[in-house]
């Protein structure tokens, strides 16, 4: 059984990784309304990974003995003024998980919870990734995103992208 701290983080986590989904098709719908294809299909997988980071937590719950309970997943709040905002909404986003990602480590650490600790290592690094793609795509939108033909190879570049499931096994 699971310290009822951790187990409470893990599963509001779990619903904060959906409302991340749901914030990334956001986005995806935005680039799609403005013809960007590829940025579209970016946010689209991000969508995908953060689905199964849910599905991944989840799993870890039940292998522990342990219940989850969804709760409603609120509506992604942005507005967008350019075709930047999502950019910058993406990385406060991650550093926000990241900092969420980082509170279930501390606590299964003031317990002494081994296991928990051993499978939020994969999520502490899943973010480094996460913030420094989300870092990474605004600068090349700042470098190369205000030139048509910049925004053209970007776009392309993004369309590129191919989803890869995660590595963690539970």
């Amino acid at each position: 059984m699971l310290d009822t701290k951790v187990k409470e983080l893990i599963n509001t986590q779990i619903n904060q990784e959906f409302y991340s989904a749901y914030l990334y098709l956001d986005f995806s719908n935005y680039y799609h309304d403005q013809g960007l294809d590829g940025f579209a299909h970016w946010y689209e997988i991000q969508a995908q990974e953060e689905r199964d980071h849910a599905m991944l937590m989840r799993t870890y719950l039940i292998n522990n003995g342990e219940s989850v309970t969804f709760e409603a997943v609120a509506k992604p709040d942005k507005t967008y003024q350019s075709l930047k905002d999502p950019l910058v909404y993406g990385l406060e986003h991650e550093q926000y998980v990241t900092s969420l990602i980082n509170t279930i480590y501390k606590a299964a650490s003031d317990v002494n919870d081994y296991r928990t600790m051993q499978c939020f290592d994969w999520f502490v690094k899943e973010q480094g990734e996460e913030e420094k793609n989300a870092d990474d795509l605004i600068k090349k939108y700042n470098l190369f995103g205000t030139d048509p033909k910049g925004l053209y190879a970007l776009n392309q570049e993004l369309l590129a992208r191919v989803y890869a499931a995660p590595s963690l096994v539970l």
